[in-house]
């Protein structure tokens, strides 16, 4: 072994090699993350999908119904730069659409 080269039992608890715990102060806050709370993100809330033609999209005009592949009072999906992180419905707050949350994805569980 070289002298560069240290042995597990060599590396104690006070050479700093482990993360602090939150005895120690590492609990992490909201304002930790305060340098990211600028970051610009796309929130897309997708209430459904359609398949057509090219020839077909061109028929369609104002006033044309487009059927989508849910049903409704299904929940929709909610997407932050593309990645699904949420499902919810539709409300009208103020005159104005919006979403309310109603299940978190986890990491996985993205099945449709």
């Amino acid at each position: 072994m070289s002298d560069n080269e240290l042995e597990l039992d060599e590396l104690g608890p006070d050479d700093g090699s482990q993360a602090p715990g939150p005895e120690e102060g590492g609990e992490k806050t909201a304002s930790d993350l305060a340098p990211i709370f600028d970051v610009p993100v796309s929130i897309s809330a997708v209430l459904g999908r359609a398949t057509m033609s090219v020839s077909q999209l061109l028929q369609l005009n104002s006033g044309s119904v487009l059927e989508l592949d849910r049903r409704v009072g299904e929940a929709i999906d909610i997407y932050v730069n593309n990645r699904l992180v949420a499902r919810g419905e539709v409300v009208i707050v103020d005159e104005r659409l919006g979403v309310t949350m109603t299940e978190i994805i986890k990491d996985g569980d993205t099945q449709a």
